[in-house]
């Protein structure tokens, strides 16, 4: 399929990427690593665009709100990587993931993908049509998210919402003692203006390698 750009899909944030204070920050501080987890799918779907919330094949698209997820994949010294694989994955509208263990198959949502990819090009930046996520037992809502450079083990982290109430009881996210770097993975979730029942999030991530050349 498509990817988003083909769709005429438009993000607000659009040409102040480069130039936001948070790539500022992100200049200093590394992107904290958290867990694959259990839920990584065991059986990728056959349509893994970046688009997650139409699947090829299904009339109805996905439940839930829409998310329109982007940001910059850095180096240490805030550089953009160009190549790099970025993998998302979560639970649909009903707290299932797309893994033979992930929760009830028989309530799973057939209209969302549940698993996307998407490679960088020169400027580093990434793009996703997601929904928003949602809690499920155990855990606050949250989108996995991997990214993986030529030469260098994949490299997983977790994004979440911020002003979330389940942020401050979640095990997993408090594992991160220092709350300046468990603030990087904390992100605001914004309304698009002129648009319902759509948001927009705006998450970077800085890694210390470097990819082989």
């Amino acid at each position: 399929m498509s990817e988003i750009s083909r769709r005429h899909l438009l993000l607000a944030a659009g040409g102040a990427l480069l130039a936001s204070p948070a790539l500022v920050l992100a200049e200093r501080l590394l992107t904290p690593a958290q867990t694959l987890g259990p839920f990584y799918p065991d059986q990728l779907p056959l349509d893994r665009d970046n688009d997650l919330v139409q699947v090829e094949g299904q009339a109805e698209p996905a439940r839930g709100t829409r998310v329109q997820l982007h940001g910059l994949i850095l180096d240490g010294r805030g550089q953009p990587l160009a190549g790099a694989l970025v993998e998302i994955w979560q639970v649909d509208a009903n707290g299932i993931y797309l893994h033979s263990r992930g929760g009830d198959r028989q309530r799973r949502d057939p209209g969302f993908q549940g698993y996307g990819r998407f490679t960088t090009g020169a400027d580093g930046r990434y793009r996703f049509r997601t929904i928003r996520p949602v809690a499920y037992p155990g855990r606050t809502p949250h989108i996995h998210l991997a990214v993986t450079l030529p030469g260098l083990p994949r490299f997983a982290t977790q994004c979440y919402i911020r002003g979330e109430p389940r942020n401050a009881r979640d095990g997993l996210l408090n594992a991160i003692r220092d709350p300046q770097l468990r603030e990087l993975l904390i992100v605001p979730f914004v309304p698009v203006t002129g648009q319902v029942d759509e948001q927009v999030a705006r998450f970077d991530v800085v890694l210390g390698a470097t990819p082989a050349s």
